[in-house]
């Protein structure tokens, strides 16, 4: 519980932080669930249900590191980790409690709210590594062009942390699996979209980044910041 005692003790001075984290957190939920809820196919591009959301989780990403600075970002990132590792351990431990016999939908549960461990746990290590990326490289970025160009480095940082992020939770979670033709396929429609959303919503997060700097007087720069993803300062 420390981390979250430590989450609100930075946050009081704040007004409008624990909003972003609870949108943040909320977004990474839902993706994960609507990814295991289906799969699609649109005009050839093979996707899950949580693409139409997950992108919105690196915008969110990028704005809590521009405004607030990457240690407080990577707070965030922890909470959401711990909070989608919850969800999971929450969804097994119903899904094997006992059904009632008149209930008849145990297979329905399953086939939506199943936990697939290896899903699991490529999902995990994927968000661990894209968000961490991303937030790293768009808060160095910042330091090296002096706060300027927040387009570039907001699209230079997600188009690494997409990238790493895809890449790792389609291998771990598919490899052996689906044929690889397929992962191909569902890995560039995945990985397109999600740069598109960061390119068209680009103007939405400028939007957003003037009103919180201007509103929460803060526009931290990591020009001391310890980078370590595991750091509590």
């Amino acid at each position: 519980m420390t981390i979250f005692f430590y989450l609100i003790k930075t946050m009081k001075n704040f007004k409008y932080l624990d909003l972003i984290t609870a949108a943040f957190v909320a977004v990474l939920i839902l993706s994960n669930i609507t990814s295991a809820a289906k799969i699609s196919n649109l005009w050839g591009f093979v996707f899950d249900g949580g693409m139409i959301l997950f992108p919105l989780a690196y915008i969110f990403g990028d704005i809590l590191t521009e405004v607030y600075g990457y240690a407080r970002a990577r707070r965030v990132i922890w909470i959401g980790f711990a909070m989608n590792l919850l969800m999971v351990v929450t969804f097994w431990v119903i899904g094997k409690l006992p059904a009632d016999a008149s209930w008849g939908l145990q297979e329905s549960y399953d086939s939506i709210l199943g936990i697939v461990w290896r899903i699991v746990l490529a999902s995990l290590i994927a968000y661990l590594i894209g968000e961490f990326s991303n937030s790293y490289i768009l808060a160095k970025l910042k330091v090296k062009m002096k706060g300027k160009k927040l387009w570039l480095r907001a699209i230079a940082s997600t188009v690494v942390g997409q990238f790493l992020d895809t890449t790792i939770f389609l291998v771990v979670a598919f490899a052996g699996v689906l044929p690889w033709s397929l992962i191909l396929s569902i890995w560039i429609a995945n990985y397109i979209f999600k740069i598109l959303i960061e390119i068209v919503l680009l103007p939405l997060t400028y939007k957003v980044v003037k009103y919180l700097k201007t509103r929460e007087e803060v526009d931290h720069l990591d020009t001391d910041t310890n980078f370590n993803p595991v750091a509590t300062k």
